[in-house]
């Protein structure tokens, strides 16, 4: 059964009317009523393609974190070939809010990770709703450092509400762990490329999308902080959610006109939770694209590349 979000309520009634009639025509002796099916099916996917060329950013929060979106894992699953997890920060222990490894994307060795939301009750909790703690991000470091070594690019995939915000992440270090892992990804001499592919949370999420090149979903968000938490902050007022998402200006065509995303991916019309096999190969096309940028430059040019596009950014604006 589908997952209709508030907003979509339209769009699930004229689903919910075609699924009806459906049932009606393929039982026996039903009526033939497949013209009638047919017209609300095309005004259903109307009304879809309407509704999601006209999403208010509040809205796009709503389909960013849609439980049906492709997480991590999936993208790996389609991606990667020969995917070979590795577990632990060597320091602490490990921290599955965080995935990644070693595998081949296009026939190419690389080195993947990213946030890991989870799909059902149970990978949530074992997955912390995505939000690393100090050993995730210090895994991520691992990973990165290992990358360098053997010559091989990373690709990162970011979705989370931000870095875990608990007492003991706290007492492990969470800022200066964060800090380490974004200075990590200043700092390799191999091409990287982060796509934001739901919640891009605060440093959490900046952690490891300090990248040459950063994609982002047509629908996903990236930002400082949550909606809920900046209205709180702000108007003292969570409630004001959606002013504070139209003011911070976290949708992908806001980000690419500031200067702080360089591509949009765009996601198949009513969002990638509906079509996830297509947002994933589509996302596959950017990257593919995005690495090939970097193909034949030294280590030194892919880090002053990556040193003057963050230095670019807010200058011109």
């Amino acid at each position: 059964m589908k997952a209709y979000l508030d907003f979509e309520k339209p769009v699930a009634d004229l689903e919910g009317k075609v699924a009806e009639l459906k049932v009606l025509e393929d039982s026996e002796g039903g009526v033939g009523i497949s013209e009638e099916v047919a017209r609300l099916q095309a005004k259903a996917d109307q009304a879809l393609r309407d509704l999601y060329a006209r999403l208010t950013p509040w809205q796009k929060t709503q389909v960013a974190r849609h439980p049906g979106r492709p997480h991590t894992l999936d993208y790996i699953r389609r991606l990667i070939e020969d995917f070979v997890p590795l577990a632990g920060d060597r320091k602490y222990g490990e921290d599955e809010a965080i995935v990644g490894g070693l595998g081949r994307f296009r026939g190419a060795s690389v080195v993947v990770m990213g946030h890991e939301k989870g799909s059902d009750t149970e990978s949530r909790l074992k997955h912390n709703f995505g939000m690393a703690r100090p050993e995730g991000y210090r895994k991520a470091v691992r990973l990165i450092e290992l990358a360098d070594r053997f010559g091989l690019p990373v690709i990162a995939f970011v979705d989370t509400a931000g870095a875990y915000p608990g007492v003991g992440a706290e007492e492990r270090g969470q800022a200066e762990a964060i800090a380490r892992a974004t200075d990590a990804c200043l700092m390799l001499g191999t091409p990287n490329v982060a796509v934001i592919i739901g919640e891009g949370g605060s440093g959490g999420a900046v952690a490891i999308a300090t990248a040459n090149r950063v994609l982002m979903l047509e629908h996903a968000i990236y930002t400082v902080a949550s909606p809920e938490a900046s209205a709180s902050i702000l108007w003292h007022d969570s409630a004001r959610a959606a002013d504070a998402a139209t003011a911070m200006k976290i949708t992908a065509s806001d980000l690419k006109r500031f200067g702080v995303i360089d591509a949009i991916i765009a996601e198949p019309t009513g969002g990638a939770h509906r079509k996830p096999d297509e947002a994933i190969e589509a996302t596959g096309r950017a990257i593919d694209a995005a690495l090939k940028e970097f193909a034949g430059l030294d280590a030194d040019e892919i880090r002053r590349r990556r040193r003057e596009k963050f230095l670019a950014m807010g200058r011109n604006l």
